[in-house]
């Protein structure tokens, strides 16, 4: 049976407005600025600059994927006239939001290719370096020399930090324009621009994709790639999301407003999107190259079968699919808050482990050298992916941290709820059959 909403919600302010989310912003910055500071020291104290920039990579793309995967979860909600959802449109907002401003991570990248150290992250920065280590390669990646070039590069980056600072902003402000005038006008026109603006969203992503982690091996490429992120994407933006209307819940904000049913139908989206949209995907790269096994595109994945890289292959396939699938199948823990937060929790870690995949790893120059996988596992079993390690783990923890204190500072003094979108009677006594 679907709940009874029979109760009239509060909409009172003192249920619509954060009082302790400023104090929230500033522990969650501090802790943010620490977690940052150890990494970056860390990995400068590491001397191994090629680790250190793309464990940067990892955390910088971790919390592009939080604030992407909200975006494209308020821009669809608006493409397709959904009711159910205004009730938890706002948290998302304010995760989306935080896109208006992270082209300030991207600086330190721009500073590498400023200094002209950029080949030591992406290799197809330098011809004539990568020649002396990998001439095969150099060779091929130098037909791509029109788009893989550090002009064009950047060039296409601001591309990126302008379309979805742009939408964020857009949306962002409307939304809270409405809370003020309560103009049905605006909703229409959210509707109207929602398509051009999903039609940007997916060509940015899958440009961003290429550019900032599949060219990390530039010979290599997968027309997949792109919408892969895109699953990186659902998945940790809509495990954030779902993670902070339960912690505004907890707080004592949003009570009777946000019900199991809402929560009910976040965790479909969480399981179909994190899990099954992105098993579907996974499965798909990897079944078409080893189809295809062409040694081009076989030895990218054939570096994240050795070592310790092989385990974490098998991590992602139990920890990415299998276990949360078997945890969220039903609709009882979708809807219970503890066990939504636990497989949200559990979806985001798993989110930060799949980065560690796709980025991480380097494709050995001696791959072509060994007749026999057994010969190529043997070489390199000594190869980890070194998931503990502190540069890693704090710059990825500072970045979570960042996002979650500027999201917080957003709604600080800002309605939790679109309170006077059109569809918010809709929402409010939305129930699942």
């Amino acid at each position: 049976m679907a709940h009874d909403h029979s109760n009239t919600p509060d909409l009172s302010a003192g249920n619509l407005t954060g009082s302790g989310l400023g104090a929230h912003a500033r522990n969650l910055g501090l802790a943010a600025a620490l977690l940052i500071g150890i990494g970056a020291w860390t990995g400068y104290r590491s001397g191994d600059t090629q680790a250190f920039a793309r464990a940067y990579v990892v955390a910088m793309m971790f919390a592009l994927a939080i604030c992407l995967g909200a975006l494209f979860f308020v821009i669809v909600q608006h493409l397709t006239r959904a009711g159910w959802s205004v009730v938890v449109r706002r948290p998302a907002e304010a995760l989306m939001q935080n896109l208006r401003w992270m082209w300030i991570l991207f600086l330190p990248i721009v500073w590498m290719g400023w200094t002209g150290r950029l080949f030591e992250l992406f290799p197809w920065a330098d011809l004539a370096e990568m020649a002396k280590v990998s001439p095969a390669d150099a060779e091929l990646v130098g037909h791509k020399a029109g788009f893989l070039n550090q002009k064009f590069f950047f060039i296409r980056a601001a591309m990126y930090f302008v379309i979805w600072g742009g939408i964020s902003h857009y949306l962002w402000s409307s939304s809270l324009r409405q809370d003020r005038t309560g103009d049905p006008a605006i909703t229409a026109a959210n509707r109207k621009w929602s398509g051009p603006a999903m039609i940007l969203f997916g060509f940015s992503i899958t440009f961003a994709a290429v550019d900032w982690m599949m060219s990390l091996s530039p010979a290599w490429f997968s027309t997949m790639f792109g919408v892969y992120f895109f699953a990186v994407c659902a998945t940790c933006g809509f495990s954030a999301m779902t993670l902070l209307c339960l912690r505004l819940q907890r707080d004592g904000q949003l009570k009777g407003i946000i019900t199991p049913e809402h929560y009910q139908d976040l965790g479909k989206l969480l399981f179909a999107f994190g899990m099954v949209f992105w098993a579907y995907i996974a499965f798909s790269q990897f079944m078409l190259i080893w189809y295809g096994n062409l040694p081009e595109e076989t030895a990218w994945y054939l570096s994240r079968q050795v070592g310790g890289w092989l385990w974490l292959s098998w991590a992602l396939l139990f920890g990415h699919f299998l276990i949360p699938f078997v945890l969220l199948i039903s609709r009882w823990p979708k809807r219970w808050p503890t066990t939504l937060a636990i497989g949200c929790v559990w979806m985001l870690v798993f989110g930060f482990v799949d980065l560690v995949y796709l980025i991480v790893p380097h494709v050995p120059h001696d791959v072509g050298d060994f007749a026999r996988y057994s010969e190529f596992a043997a070489a390199h079993a000594s190869d980890s992916p070194h998931l503990f390690d502190p540069t890693l783990l704090g710059l990825t923890l500072g970045m979570f941290c960042l996002v979650l204190s500027m999201t917080m500072r957003s709604l600080k003094g800002k309605s939790l709820l679109a309170s006077r979108d059109p569809s918010l009677g809709e929402s409010l006594a939305f129930q699942n059959m």
